[in-house]
């Protein structure tokens, strides 16, 4: 009898070790689905950003654009002036 309890003995322990073996499992599994979800909700987030980005770009250069034009426009109006008031004391002297 005791050949056959040691043996059943041995069944148990190796079904236990399965057990947690598979609970293990699970647990890694779980882990793994809640990676993934977070790495989708991360890409998702990094695309909206670069969306965002590139509309901060455009918008920027279209900024630099325009403040070209009235720099250069703030030029011509300065030019224009210095050139009145040095005409104005040239011609009335």
């Amino acid at each position: 009898m005791t050949d056959y309890d040691s043996r059943l003995e041995r069944i148990e322990s190796k079904i236990d070790q399965l057990a947690d073996a598979m609970i293990s499992m699970a647990r890694a599994e779980e882990k793994m689905t809640a990676l993934r979800t977070d790495h989708e909700k991360m890409y998702e987030r990094i695309n909206k950003l670069s969306i965002k980005m590139d509309e901060l770009d455009r918008m920027a250069r279209e900024n630099a654009r325009t403040t070209a034009i009235f720099l250069k426009a703030f030029w011509i109006v300065f030019a224009a002036a210095v050139s009145s008031v040095a005409a104005h004391f040239y011609f009335w002297q």
